[in-house]
């Protein structure tokens, strides 16, 4: 799935308990960490026509998709966080939502699944893949980034927080205050 829909699934995990703000983005990054290997796409495409191409991505994505990298995810956000086991488990559950998100849409536009490699670096044993998995830019996809943003959206009215506070306060209250002016709470709308 797309780094947006892992984020935004990440924020809606983080809403599921009583979280600050700093434990909130632990959760949501949690859910979008994964992809750092992802990065090695930049290389490669700078050298995709040179005699010695860096076929980092190829090579390496999802290969932090593992229980291991979970583990050490999870205790840096119990290390940092103010309400560390809730924090810390529910990192680690926010990473395993982004395996789970990969295994069901992840599919690449010539068919390769990208299998999760769930024990390395220890074992190759166990390759987690799903022969039903859909199309990175399928409808599935794009339907449950629709439904998060909605939620989202939604929470942000309600609670008066958005994943914009994990960048910018000042964003945060501006865009919660135009949701609120869009959409009135039932007593302000009269």
């Amino acid at each position: 799935m797309s780094p947006v829909t892992h984020f935004l699934s990440g924020w809606v995990l983080a809403n599921c308990a009583k979280l600050d703000r700093k434990d909130r983005a632990l959760v949501t990054l949690a859910c979008v960490i994964p992809d750092i290997d992802g990065l090695g796409i930049v290389p490669e495409l700078l050298t995709r026509n040179s005699t010695h191409p860096l076929l980092w991505f190829t090579l390496y994505h999802h290969s932090l998709h593992n229980l291991a990298f979970g583990l050490v995810v999870a205790a840096l956000a119990f290390a940092i966080a103010t309400r560390r086991w809730t924090t810390g488990l529910l990192a680690l559950l926010s990473f395993h939502l982004h395996l789970f998100e990969d295994v069901l849409g992840s599919r690449g536009p010539d068919g390769y699944q990208w299998p999760i490699p769930y024990l390395a670096p220890f074992s190759s044993s166990l390759q987690l893949t799903w022969h039903g998995e859909w199309s990175l830019n399928a409808w599935p996809n794009i339907a449950l980034t629709f439904i998060l943003l909605m939620i989202t959206f939604w929470l942000a009215w309600r609670r008066g927080f958005s994943p914009l506070e994990m960048f910018s306060a000042k964003a945060n209250a501006a865009f919660v205050g135009a949701l609120r002016r869009r959409f009135p709470r039932g007593s302000e709308a009269a």
